[in-house]
């Protein structure tokens, strides 16, 4: 393999050449304790033409000229030592093959590989050392002082790659382990318990801690986080287990504390093997697939292997974007990216018999509550009821095997148009149920990172120095990451039969305020300084969600995060005239959208709502005009 042509190759191939001479030549000396004569001058001389050109071949052989010596690592040492002892068997082999007259020293021919190695490693090494110093260390003194907390695998890694930071300098690390502490990390000081950390950042001046924890439980990071809030000082946080397992993030990404970090529960245990069977292989729909749920729900459901995932969206742009990041994490999955509205039936009657799915996933309806309350209640009942029943009747003549519908807890003795909506959403579905396709029902709350969630606005607010806004101070939601939301619903998918209503377990429902002035600590902001401001319930908000409507019963599942809630059906005639005031052309004003949800669904109680009589009589009329 030829040298590359550059002077810094060349420069390395004279130095390699002249240490194996100096080795060589320097043993001889040894040998003779440093009073060398004829004839041993001569047979020095002699085998070291043969000895040098013969290593130099091997050098390149082995091509030890393709690194930088600023990065010299373990396999350039490897290399060295392989083209050392290669010369310690050829260089025998020529004194022999050659009948040279010369002698040559048991002595010499032992410690010449060693010596060499040690030469140009040592050369290597040193130089890369002294580059690092020259360039790092004067940065380094300057840079911003920061504590790592946790001395496991992730924070050695940290350790190893803020060496090079401009930007921070680490000062000293903490963990709980007593067998950690005091000992060194790559040369940094494990200086003592994390529960030491306000001394510690008053000590050194530091302003930022690292939470370097990926695997430690909820409970844990929040109690550090909280730790970091008391001294204020701002919290970065490497990824959790959950988002390196699953390939989102790598170990040495750094970011700041987020609440579903604190907030958050234990992974979920999944089927795997039943998904894959369930899913692999097979053709898969999402629909709503833009949003922050549906794509995260088709990124899941890539890990599977399906046969072909069928992306469907009424964004064009959100549709691009996930059908891009999909592509760019598994090049080899088969898409199809579908643009249509779930409320045209002829075009989804059109997919769904083109592409024909065995699974369909449907996410996409409207669930923003104050924006449908706000002249808007006839377009969020088209959309997420009718909408819903014109997927799952071309679902039903498509013969697809399994549709999940994507519900949320607003739908529990609803307040409001969109939980309304959603409800009358899940009775259609229910009353699809064949022994074709079977209709899964699953229901939960607030999801973090969500397009519609509160988190954003709350973020906006404080990068604006505030005020924050609540509605209310005893306002209370449930929330789960987006990633165990869309894994529960894979689950709940897998595990349904048709016909029930699963709901997930959400947990223990968190305050709205609280939660706003986690994010303000957690930000580094202070809290004293940011306002938080109560602006009262808008309309259709509840004070507090419910994970089962009061009418209902729920019995366990074999898996301790889904519960089935026995929902109360709705009868034939009263289905059929849902159906038909739903198809009508003429858009119904918001007063009479809220009539008929009462009407059809007894538990809705809207603020304000004045009782009013209807009749099939009127629908039909309405349908007529």
């Amino acid at each position: 393999m030829s040298v590359r042509a550059n002077w810094r190759a060349w420069l390395a191939f004279v130095h390699d050449v002249a240490a194996a001479a100096i080795a060589w030549t320097g043993l001889y000396w040894l040998r003779f304790n440093f009073d060398l004569h004829e004839p041993q001058i001569s047979d020095a001389w002699r085998t070291l033409a043969w000895v040098l050109p013969l290593q130099a071949v091997i050098f390149l052989a082995f091509g030890l000229y393709r690194g930088l010596w600023r990065f010299a690592s373990l396999p350039d040492l490897q290399r060295i030592v392989l083209a050392a002892g290669l010369a310690a068997i050829a260089i025998p082999l020529v004194v022999v093959m050659l009948r040279l007259t010369a002698i040559v020293p048991r002595s010499v021919l032992i410690l010449y590989p060693p010596v060499v190695i040690f030469l140009m490693a040592g050369s290597r090494f040193a130089y890369r050392v002294w580059k690092e110093h020259r360039l790092y260390s004067p940065l380094a003194a300057l840079g911003e002082p920061v504590l790592i907390l946790g001395a496991g695998e992730a924070g050695a890694r940290l350790t190893k790659e803020f060496a090079h930071s401009r930007e921070w300098r680490i000062v000293g690390l903490l963990d709980d382990d007593p067998a950690k502490q005091g000992r060194l990390l790559r040369n940094i000081s494990v200086l003592g318990p994390i529960g030491e950390l306000p001394m510690w950042t008053k000590r050194f001046g530091v302003h930022t801690v690292i939470l370097s924890l990926p695997s430690a439980e909820h409970a844990v990071r929040r109690r550090v986080a909280e730790l970091c809030a008391a001294a204020g000082v701002e919290a970065l946080t490497v990824p959790s287990y959950d988002d390196l397992m699953n390939g989102r993030s790598q170990l040495t990404t750094i970011r700041h504390v987020e609440l579903d970090d604190l907030l958050g529960r234990d992974p979920v245990v999944l089927d795997s093997n039943g998904l894959r069977e369930w899913l692999g292989g097979r053709v898969v729909m999402v629909t709503g697939a833009g949003g922050s749920i549906g794509a995260e729900l088709c990124r899941q459901i890539a890990r599977f292997r399906p046969a072909r995932l069928v992306l469907f969206d009424i964004s064009e742009s959100a549709l691009y974007q996930v059908q891009q990041a999909l592509l760019d994490a598994t090049p080899k999955l088969s898409l199809a990216t579908v643009v249509g509205d779930v409320k045209h039936l002829l075009h989804v009657e059109q997919v769904l018999a083109r592409e024909r799915p065995s699974v369909v996933f449907h996410a996409a309806a409207y669930k923003h509550v104050p924006l449908m309350e706000e002249t808007n209640a006839w377009q969020a009942v088209r959309n997420n009821a009718y909408g819903t029943w014109a997927l799952a009747r071309a679902a039903v003549a498509a013969e697809v095997e399994k549709f999940v519908l994507v519900s949320t807890d607003k739908a529990v003795n609803p307040t409001n148009v969109m939980g309304a909506s959603k409800r009358l959403a899940e009775m259609l579905c229910q009353s699809l149920q064949n022994g074709t396709t079977q209709f899964v029902i699953v229901r939960f709350g607030n999801v973090f990172g969500s397009a519609g969630s509160v988190i954003p606005r709350f973020r906006e607010q404080i990068a604006r120095g505030g005020p924050v806004t609540v509605t209310h101070p005893e306002i209370t939601r449930y929330f789960m990451s987006l990633s165990e939301a869309t894994q529960l619903l894979l689950q709940a998918g897998l595990m349904g039969r048709g016909g029930e209503v699963l709901v997930l377990d959400m947990g223990e429902p968190v305050r709205i305020v609280d939660l706003a002035r986690d994010m303000i600590r957690l930000s580094g902001a202070d809290p004293d300084r940011i306002r938080i401001v109560f602006t009262g319930l808008r309309p259709g908000e509840k004070l507090y969600e419910e994970p089962l409507a009061s009418e209902e019963a729920s019995l366990p599942t074999h898996h301790p995060k889904l519960r089935i809630a026995q929902a109360r059906s709705a009868d034939a005639a009263t289905l059929g005239e849902l159906i038909t005031w739903l198809q009508r052309e003429r858009e119904a004003l918001d007063a009479e959208v809220r009539a008929w949800l009462k009407s059809w669904i007894p538990e809705y109680l809207p603020q304000g709502y004045t009782p009013a009589r209807v009749s099939s009589v009127t629908v039909l009329a309405h349908h007529r005009r």
